[in-house]
Parts: C-alpha cells; sequence; structure tokens
C-alpha cells in the first residue's frame, strides 16, 4: 500500500501569504513533517499531538474545535498551509486578524454568530483541557457564570447573540484582552 503524501506550494508564495521568513517556515515545516510525515493531519492525530501539550487535562474537545478552525476548507484534514496560515494570524497578525480567527472558533456551526451554547461548550471544552489540578479548584456552576459574564460584557443589544461586530467592538474596548492578543507577537 502506498502512502499518499502532500508536499507544499513553494516556500516563496507561503512567504508572501504570511508573517514569516523563508527560514522560519523551514523550521515549521520540519517540525510538522517530524510530526505529520504524509504531509497532512487528520482530527484524531491533532488531538493525540495537542493532548500532549495538556498531560493533566482531557484537551481532545477544544483540540476538535481548534482542528476546525484551522480545517478552513471542511476537508477533515490540515495541510501545512493551513497550518502555518493560522499560526501567522495568531503569532503576528493584526489585532484584527487574530480577534476574526478567535471568534471563528468560537462561533463553532459557523452561522456568523456566537450563542450561549456554543459559548458554554468551548468554555467547559478550556476546563477540561485544564485538567482538575487548576488553582483554584472550580466550582459547578463556573462555567456557565464564565459564559453569562462574556454575555453581559459582549452582547451589547442583548438579543442573545454575539455577532463578529460586537465580539471586535468588545474586545477592543478590553485592556486584559488587547494585552493578551500581544503576548504571543514575537515567539519565534
Amino acid at each position: 500500500m502506498t502512502m499518499v503524501c502532500h508536499r507544499p506550494e513553494g516556500l516563496e508564495q507561503l512567504e508572501a501569504q504570511t508573517n514569516f521568513t523563508k527560514r522560519e517556515l523551514q523550521v515549521l515545516y520540519r517540525g510538522f513533517k517530524n510530526e505529520c510525515p504524509s504531509g497532512v493531519v487528520n482530527e484524531e492525530t491533532f488531538k493525540q499531538i495537542y493532548a500532549q501539550f495538556f498531560p493533566h487535562g482531557d484537551a481532545s474537545m477544544y483540540a476538535h474545535y481548534l482542528f476546525h478552525a484551522f480545517d478552513t476548507t471542511q476537508t477533515g484534514s490540515v495541510k501545512f498551509e493551513d497550518f502555518v496560515t493560522a499560526l501567522s494570524i495568531l503569532l503576528r497578525g493584526t489585532v484584527h486578524e487574530k480577534l476574526r480567527w478567535t471568534f471563528n472558533l468560537y462561533d463553532i456551526n459557523k452561522d456568523g454568530y456566537i450563542n450561549k451554547e456554543e459559548m458554554m461548550d468551548i468554555v467547559k471544552a478550556i476546563y477540561d483541557m485544564m485538567g482538575k489540578y487548576t488553582y483554584p479548584v472550580l466550582k459547578e456552576d463556573t462555567p456557565r457564570q464564565h459564559v453569562d459574564v462574556f454575555f453581559q460584557k459582549m452582547d451589547k443589544n442583548k438579543d442573545g447573540i454575539v455577532t463578529l461586530d460586537e465580539f471586535l467592538e468588545s474586545c477592543q474596548e478590553d485592556d486584559n484582552i488587547m494585552r493578551s492578543l500581544q503576548l504571543f507577537q514575537n515567539v519565534m
């Protein structure tokens, strides 16, 4: 049985489309190929790789949502180009690009807005990923309180949903969110 391998487009093209240098792309590609020799990663492999970063929790649901945000073409697999494009936005993108990408992650069903159920699913996935060893120990209703605070802040017109415009406006008004977006600016 032969394995079909995916090779990315030329590095020059990726360099033009991302905020990475040719050298950075080469390093990223080596790491990607090391974990995914076929040149693509499916959701199960993505979950296994992601779980290594959170050994005390269950990262599978958050990895599921993250995978679908990376899989912009909804093919069930993430190519190096998809991976590096998202990474470029998250690490080196503008504030607007980062916030738009995060909104897309939270908009699980891709209907253009975030409802309380979607936000609850994301928050629960984050708490599961962090594990039972988080400090301080979380109460049962903590995720619901987190979602309520999110909606009080973000749902400007109080219609029960958060649109992209409401999300962008609310995030840009919040100094903590803006600082956290800058944390990974120069990771590489």
